[in-house]
């Protein structure tokens, strides 16, 4: 159940639908990454952010689970063609691996973790 609802949660993401993304996610949610920690409701501006600027996909490579705990290995993709806090867009194109590691409690999103190489990502889009 802890897979499909991490897998739910990556389709989601990809298609943009962050609706769909909070529905899977409890209400005290706890989200580390670009935002710092945050809530849903701050992860999610800047995950619509990312998603319409780089046209962000995610592609699972490895997916393992114990207990509430998946840890997935992504391949991220993207091309950089809309605006992003400051920067303009380049028309280039990036790929990286990104792992994130999910805590679910009750089949639902209670806290994540996102770790991603965002140098290499600014070198492959042309970013100083």
């Amino acid at each position: 159940m802890n897979k499909a609802t991490v897998r739910a949660f990556v389709d989601a993401f990809n298609r943009g639908d962050f609706e769909a993304v909070g529905k899977l996610c409890t209400e005290d949610v706890k989200i580390q990454g670009v935002p710092g920690q945050a809530g849903f409701a701050a992860a999610a501006s800047i995950w619509r952010e990312l998603h319409e600027a780089y046209n962000l996909q995610l592609d699972v490579e490895d997916m393992v689970g114990e207990g509430s705990i998946v840890a997935v290995r992504l391949n991220e993709q993207g091309t950089f063609t809309r605006p992003f806090r400051g920067l303009q867009p380049t028309g280039k194109s990036y790929t990286l691996v990104a792992i994130e590691w999910f805590h679910l409690r009750d089949g639902k999103i209670a806290a994540h973790w996102g770790a991603r190489d965002s140098a290499s990502m600014m070198k492959q889009l042309g970013v100083a």
